[in-house]
């Protein structure tokens, strides 16, 4: 696959959760549309959004319920872009969303391969390409990032490291959709930093592509140790995500 088909299936994605058209996302101007629900969103979003602001860096594309319309619109129209996803700017929403029981969540960038800097990169270990059955017994506390107890089913392929036959690393993705697979990646603390991590990411991202679907990497912007893997696995910055949630469900996540 080139870039320009990588993003564009992105793209392609984030129109069908945010209930948009992808154009939307390319536009100069900021834009709301209301949420809905989708069988093609990915498969660990909630729908339809109380609020999501989605932007690839050209604009923010808001897919909100009827009610937040208004405050949401007034909002985005009144920062820049990147304004809107950053304090102080974020406590105005923020505030705004108070008498409605909901708060600001989820924060996260995405990120996509560059096929220019995306190469299967050594680590020094033997590495494994492994299959659901292969890696059915990893449903481990030390695997948690890379591998989803409660969501197994949507577990497809791993690379795991091993030293001494035992497994010391591991990325594995998940089917979070059709055309896009999300790649989680853990590595044990006495084998850290010795791109391990790297190397695993790297190689389950060819897997993925050669499968023709679209690896895609997550993490928190204040995540800086998974930001470094993912620039150097051959990742690169795509698009950010600010969710709301109601504040039920953020006490639930705190507990």
């Amino acid at each position: 696959m080139k870039n320009e088909e990588i993003l564009e299936i992105a793209m392609n994605q984030s129109a069908i959760d945010s209930n948009c058209s992808r154009n939307d996302f390319m536009r100069s101007e900021n834009k709301v549309v209301l949420s809905a629900q989708n069988a093609n969103a990915r498969r660990y979003l909630k729908l339809p959004f109380s609020c999501d602001l989605t932007s690839y860096g050209n604009n923010v594309v808001a897919s909100v319920s009827e009610e937040l319309k208004e405050i949401v619109k007034e909002y985005i129209e009144k920062y820049g872009a990147p304004h809107c996803f950053e304090t102080p700017n974020l406590h105005i929403l923020m505030e705004k969303l108070k008498p409605f029981d909901c708060n600001v969540c989820f924060m996260a960038e995405y990120f996509l391969p560059d096929m220019n800097s995306l190469n299967s990169i050594s680590c020094g270990y033997e590495t494994k390409v492994m299959n659901p059955d292969e890696f059915s017994t990893y449903y481990l506390s030390n695997w948690s990032n890379a591998l989803s107890e409660r969501n197994k089913e949507r577990d497809k392929l791993a690379v795991g490291a091993f030293h001494k036959g035992r497994l010391i690393g591991l990325a594995a993705c998940s089917a979070d959709c059709d055309t896009m697979w999300q790649i989680g990646i853990d590595v044990l603390p006495e084998y850290r930093n010795q791109g391990i991590g790297a190397s695993l990411t790297s190689k389950l991202a060819i897997q993925i592509l050669e499968r023709d679907i679209v690896p895609f990497y997550c993490c928190a912007w204040s995540n800086i140790k998974s930001v470094r893997n993912a620039i150097k696995s051959g990742f690169r910055p795509a698009w950010v995500q600010v969710t709301v949630k109601e504040n039920g469900f953020i006490a639930g996540m705190n507990r």
